[in-house]
């Protein structure tokens, strides 16, 4: 049997983001994620001395780090050639083939660029590989209410002037399906929590221009080919502003930040109990009187 074909067209997203960064990256939404993940990393009592950044958008990530654990302790692989704003260990590589040693890292940081790969379970799975035990994985990508609002307005637009709707936002993954995504990927401790920013435009062409400077256009490989019609166009903005702007007139724009961590395994790691084996009972706990199948009245 031959394989799926893959879900995204991973040269258009890296000649995109190529194109966002020579004309001026936007980077508010990133900017807010290198401020939460210097909070988490800071929240964790210890000190990192080899961390990789795998395929952040930016050197921001690991610029931030390394003011924070000093030079040369970040390997930046970045999903384009840049020269950079400072001296830093680099090289470019695609997030679904890690090309690092295994052990190598105590602590692996990705921020907005998990969404945008075919095989995710592989490339946690590849991240895992290259922790040290009791190494921290650490990672952002967005999630399944992003662009809700623009997601929403195309379908309609598309279904009431073309008769049909073509895919034009990418699926993104659900927060509850992150923490089996870590177990399967052999991180222990996993967990997931999600963030969401909401962005106000004046109009829906305010939110394409920031998109396109974020390098995060449609690069689905079952994207539309044929140009977009302007009667589509004018329909989508006519469903945003009556169906998403406040009282002011602004257009809001969701994003939906899904954050996950996970430890490489170590035998130092806090286990579940076996059961049977608790030394409690959950009634004495709660202050309630236990039920057992013969006092119970059906």
């Amino acid at each position: 049997m031959r394989a799926p074909p893959p879900l995204f067209d991973t040269a258009l997203s890296r000649r995109r983001l190529a194109r966002a960064r020579a004309g001026g990256y936007v980077d508010f939404l990133l900017a807010r994620l290198v401020e939460d993940l210097d909070d988490r990393v800071g929240a964790v009592l210890r000190r990192f001395s080899a961390i990789l950044d795998l395929g952040t958008p930016t050197d921001a990530a690991a610029e931030s780090l390394t003011a924070r654990y000093g030079a040369g302790t970040v390997l930046r692989l970045a999903p384009i050639l840049d020269a950079g704003g400072v001296a830093l260990l680099r090289a470019v590589a695609d997030p679904e083939r890690v090309p690092a040693a295994p052990a190598g890292f105590d602590l692996a940081v990705s921020l907005l660029a998990l969404q945008g790969v075919n095989d995710l379970p592989g490339t946690l799975v590849q991240l895992r590989r290259c922790l040290r035990p009791d190494g921290l994985f650490l990672g952002c990508l967005l999630g399944g209410a992003t662009l809700t609002e623009l997601r929403q307005s195309f379908a309609r637009a598309e279904s009431e002037v073309e008769g049909g709707i073509s895919p034009r936002v990418a699926p993104f993954a659900e927060v509850r399906e992150l923490g089996a995504l870590l177990q399967r990927a052999g991180f222990a401790l996993p967990v997931a929590d999600s963030d969401t920013v909401t962005v106000r435009y004046a109009d829906p062409f305010a939110l394409m221009r920031d998109l396109r400077a974020m390098g995060l256009t449609n690069a689905l490989t079952d994207r539309r080919r044929t140009p977009l019609r302007r009667a589509t166009l004018t329909r989508m903005a006519e469903i945003y502003a009556e169906r998403f702007a406040d009282p002011d007139g602004r257009l809001r724009a969701t994003f939906e930040v899904l954050w996950v961590s996970g430890w490489a395994p170590h035998e130092s790691q806090q286990k579940p109990l076996r059961p049977g084996t608790a030394k409690t009972r959950l009634a004495d706990a709660l202050g309630t009187t236990e039920l057992t199948p013969d006092r119970i009245t059906r």
